[in-house]
């Protein structure tokens, strides 16, 4: 499947500073930018799109490595896969709020269960490519995850810093991929910390969310595949749980380089960063009319994946959400939790609490009036909701009793 890609059939041209606009060389190992912002990977669209054509995917495997012109990897050997299938776009109509079409793109079929896997199957694959051996993350869970199964994948050592509340599936999938685990009485910019401070002593790459550039390109093509089911349109609204915001930043960056070669046509989705209550640096900053958040004291949140208090690409999240006439919007635990209940009951979809998020932000939204019912809207389900702790069902029959069938209407 990998090996039918020629080599060198990328189309990298350099690496951009995302607030200054610096240029960096390729193909060489970079953190982040002279300005301490994140880099972008920029291409050489026109010598792209006479390349290939979206004929020309149709015929590939329905993997993420469909996408191969739109991404940096050069050398097929360097790509580390665990098989990224492309994720169903699941019509949800008993969750929608009118005539507009809603579906639930469901991220949790991905390698580890989760849309980290995306990011991390190209951060790797390039750090591979880059001579890299040996890194290092915060995370609140899943990303942790997916850099344990990709980074034992690659043959790297891998040390991951979780906060001490992180769900314990999380942190012992972690230990069981293969990665050095530590639990931190803290919050994620704590871990983050503790791996910014380790690089010059332990000798490890910073994999921190937006602290190296090719994460953003693997989550893109979120918005590259989204725009292939849906026939090379998109919809009118996505909705998507933001915590570092590298998905949605990718995504509008993805659409932009969909636009720019002609593959998109008319009006780019509005992106909606969704937070929650106890963690909302996004929605504050954007309704001050700031370009970059303040830290979030004392963040909490059901939601963990989003319960990231201050996030290094504040100003890319906030630029895509105004540049897209979107918004961020933040919705609290209780209707996170009825959200969930309410996606499993009506329509069998098992959500992950950040999904979740996206689906309680939706039916919010459509209250205000920030989004017609005859929208269309995608949400973004980012894992697998059986990685969350789960409601007790501890209904049981007695076999050596009577079965009172009344019971059963």
């Amino acid at each position: 499947m990998l090996d039918s890609f020629p080599e060198s059939q990328t189309f990298v041209t350099h690496l951009e500073c995302g607030m200054e606009h610096d240029h960096y060389a390729a193909d060489q190992l970079h953190g982040l930018s002279k300005a301490g912002k994140p880099l972008l990977v920029k291409y050489d669209l026109n010598a792209l799109a006479q390349s290939v054509s979206k004929e020309d995917l149709a015929t590939r495997p329905a993997t993420l490595w469909r996408y191969r012109e739109f991404l940096p990897v050069r050398k097929s050997e360097n790509i580390v896969s665990l098989g990224e299938i492309h994720t169903p776009l699941i019509p949800v109509p008993r969750l929608q709020g009118g005539n507009g079409s809603v579906w639930i793109k469901d991220e949790g079929r991905l390698p580890t269960g989760s849309f980290k896997a995306r990011g991390l199957c190209m951060a790797v694959s390039m750090a591979k490519e880059l001579g890299v051996t040996k890194v290092a993350m915060p995370t609140n869970g899943n990303a942790g995850a997916a850099l344990a199964a990709y980074g034992t994948r690659a043959g790297m050592k891998s040390f991951i810093f979780c906060p001490d509340d992180t769900p314990e599936i999380n942190v012992r999938e972690i230990a069981a991929q293969g990665a050095h685990v530590w639990r931190v009485n803290g919050l994620i910019n704590d871990c983050g910390k503790i791996v910014a401070q380790g690089k010059e002593p332990v000798g490890w790459f910073d994999f921190s969310t937006l602290k190296e550039p090719y994460r953003i390109e693997g989550k893109k093509t979120m918005g590259l595949e989204l725009a292939d089911q849906m026939g090379w349109q998109v919809p009118d609204v996505i909705f998507y749980p933001t915590g570092g915001g590298t998905g949605l930043i990718g995504m509008w960056k993805a659409f932009n380089e969909l636009k720019e070669i002609g593959w998109l046509k008319g009006k780019l989705p509005r992106m909606v960063a969704v937070q929650a209550t106890g963690c909302a640096p996004m929605v504050k900053a954007y309704e001050a009319g700031k370009e970059h958040a303040e830290l979030w004291e004392n963040a909490h949140t059901v939601a963990a994946g989003i319960r990231v208090p201050v996030a290094v690409g504040d100003f890319l999240i906030l630029r895509a959400v105004r540049e897209s006439e979107g918004f961020a919007t933040a919705v609290n635990d209780e209707q996170i939790t009825a959200a969930l209940d309410e996606a499993s009951q009506k329509e069998g979809f098992l959500m992950c609490p950040e999904g979740a998020a996206t689906y309680a932000a939706y039916k919010q939204e459509l209250e205000s009036g920030r989004v017609s019912p005859d929208e269309s809207a995608v949400l973004f389900n980012c894992a697998s909701g059986l990685k969350y702790e789960l409601p007790p069902a501890d209904q049981a029959i007695n076999i050596n009793q009577p079965v009172d069938y009344s019971l059963f209407v």
